[in-house]
């Protein structure tokens, strides 16, 4: 039988002043037990949009890999279960909203964890400028289209910011709210949708071509896999929100297995009726000659054009839903930071009344507005130039850190030996190691893809990657008071 060693002693955390924390905050603000299972797993479903995923990725999926895009779904979802088999096992151990920094931290130390911080913020900041750029595109079309109502794109982004932001600030329960009545929208459509394909048959007749493991091996798969991977963005939320879970230990595990089998069967099953209609042979021909409308032609063709017009304004609350989720996330990582040192510590404070980190939703929200004001001004189109090529940077980044927290979930049990499985603490780690190394070297092998087919000067912002983690390395060795406080049990 094991035993579980002493927890590492911490660096002293030196006291605020008098008056350092705004009105209405404290220090320990996360408000524990206030989450369970459904809460979470609905701020990762939200993240990862499963509307707007469908509708802008899935036409990509079928182009590049053919009928067998549902398989290519649940290859990415089986890569994400076996991450998460030594990742809930490492969860048992640690509580912590820095997401998987605090994984890090536990496993390589302070500076190889500020360097994933810096990863983080580059992440988390990019992904989200690039889909609130998309957003405002979406949100003008619908409203001049449907409604006759002409203005500018950026109006539409920065009410939207506006709103989000104010729903983060305001804190979690309302966010949930929001979130539920809006997730359940988006997966009602599609189990309409679903339903109606099933039932009529479509042209191939419910047929498993598929999942044929033959179909599954094209010359596609690589482009198509890494894609279906970005679908996954937002699957951190359950580290993120450990901290105000209902029993961690037991809720995180749950939470993390649930949001995956969720994802990967409801993207399965979309894409497989989706499949179905068009036909075997003719899917990717038709997802390859009109991806923005392939959905929606669908929709149109077996249910009505009343579900294809819902399903327009869905994608518009989709990104909605998916903004309040990624900001919600981003802003308790960045008050686990402040908690940490690594950032100003009035970041790391919350309100005691509702236990939200205002300040830190306050300066996610303004520095997002700063950043998509600089692309405004500039004239950069918002889906040619700020989109791609801050979501290609953040899906690369992302990446990045998915191996560094592989790789760290190793370290951890060799160094700790809380947990004696091989298989959880070993193999499957190392599975999950090599399985994101082969997907960055897809990444960076066809990072024109993910631009939409541009290059030049969008590949130099690559070198934000190596950029920010030094920069967060050199900043956790000049600070020794950087403590990430990740709990030991």
């Amino acid at each position: 039988m094991s035993t579980t060693p002493p927890q590492p002693a911490q660096p002293h955390l030196p006291p605020h002043p008098a008056g350092d924390h705004p009105e209405g905050t404290t220090r320990a603000g996360l408000r524990p037990g206030r989450l369970g299972v459904g809460a979470i797993v609905f701020f990762v479903v939200a993240a990862v949009a499963p509307m707007a995923a469908i509708v802008g990725a899935s036409p990509i999926v079928f182009s590049a890999n053919g009928v067998a895009a549902p398989a290519t779904y649940l290859l990415a979802a089986l890569l994400f279960v076996v991450f998460s088999v030594g990742y809930v096992a490492m969860s048992r151990h640690i509580t912590n909203a820095g997401g998987f920094v605090a994984y890090i931290a536990q496993g390589f130390g302070a500076r190889v964890a500020t360097a994933a911080a810096g990863l983080a913020i580059l992440t988390y900041t990019a992904l989200q400028a690039a889909l609130w750029s998309q957003f405002s595109v979406f949100a003008h079309d619908l409203a001049a289209g449907k409604l006759g109502l002409d203005l500018p794109s950026p109006l539409w982004m920065f009410a939207g910011l506006a709103l989000v932001t104010a729903l983060t600030v305001r804190g979690v329960d309302v966010s949930l709210k929001v979130l539920g009545f809006l997730v359940f929208l988006e997966i009602a459509a599609f189990i309409i949708l679903d339903l109606a394909i099933i039932v009529s048959g479509g042209i191939s007749g419910n047929s498993l071509a598929a999942f044929d493991p033959s179909a599954l091996a094209g010359p596609g798969l690589g482009i198509a896999f890494l894609f279906c991977i970005t679908c996954f963005t937002g699957f951190e939320a359950t580290v993120v929100f450990s901290e105000e879970a209902k029993d961690p230990h037991r809720t995180i595990p749950r939470a993390v297995y649930y949001s995956i089998a969720f994802i990967g069967l409801f993207y399965a099953l979309t894409t497989w009726a989706l499949g179905n209609s068009v036909g075997a042979d003719a899917v990717q021909e038709a997802a390859t000659s009109d991806p923005a409308g392939f959905v929606f032609t669908i929709a149109e063709q077996e249910v009505g054009t009343w579900l294809a017009t819902t399903m327009e304004i869905l994608v518009v609350t989709s990104f909605i839903a998916m903004l309040i989720g990624f900001q919600n996330m981003f802003a308790r990582y960045l008050y686990a930071l402040g908690r940490a040192h690594v950032l100003p510590h009035r970041l790391g404070t919350a309100r005691t009344n509702t236990g939200t980190p205002a300040t830190a939703a306050l300066v996610v929200g303004t520095g997002l507005a700063i950043i998509l004001a600089g692309f405004t001004l500039v004239g950069a189109d918002p889906i040619t130039v700020t989109f791609s090529w801050l979501l290609s940077l953040g899906t690369v980044s992302l990446i990045v850190i998915l191996i560094l927290t592989s790789a760290s979930i190793i370290a951890f049990f060799v160094r700790t030996r809380v947990e004696t499985s091989i298989w959880k603490t070993r193999i499957a780690p190392a599975l999950a190691l090599l399985g994101f190394g082969v997907v960055a070297y897809l990444a960076v092998t066809n990072y024109d893809v993910l631009l939409g087919g541009q290059g030049g000067v969008a590949r130099w912002l690559l070198l934000l990657i190596p950029l920010c983690a030094a920069l967060g390395f050199t900043w956790a060795s000049i600070r020794p008071t950087i403590n990430y406080q990740a709990e030991l049990v």
